[in-house]
């Protein structure tokens, strides 16, 4: 499986984006899916992840409230839909395939995309 993210930028802060993960050569409608992203300087720290039915999801509690995740399998791809968001929220944002189970450690997960970056300014 192969992932490419899109959709980050540079917006204000309060200013929305909505983040894509679609997979080629394979499909994720069978995967668990988590976004994780990295700050300059910083280790990758765990957003969210989606079960593979779209019912089940969880947060990072600094952007519970703010960042929706959801999925659409017949289109192979995941969405991060972020409000509110914050300079502390500039990072890249990665999508990653979890084969077997979700979890917020980035070593669950069996493939990675690239990153998108999104950069929130003051």
């Amino acid at each position: 499986v192969q992932l490419q993210a899109s959709g980050g930028g540079l917006v204000q802060a309060g200013d929305s984006l909505t983040l894509s993960c679609t997979a080629s050569r394979g499909t994720i409608s069978t995967s668990d899916m988590g976004w994780f992203r990295q700050a300059p300087g910083k280790e990758r720290e765990f957003v969210s992840a989606i079960g593979k039915s779209g019912v089940s999801w969880y947060y990072a509690d600094s952007v519970k409230g703010r960042f929706t995740v959801s999925r659409d399998n017949a289109q192979n791809t995941v969405y991060l839909q972020m409000n509110s968001l914050k300079p502390e929220d500039t990072a890249i944002y990665y999508c990653a395939v979890a084969i077997y189970s979700m979890s917020n450690q980035p070593g669950t997960y069996d493939y990675w995309g690239p990153g998108t970056q999104v950069t929130v300014s003051s």
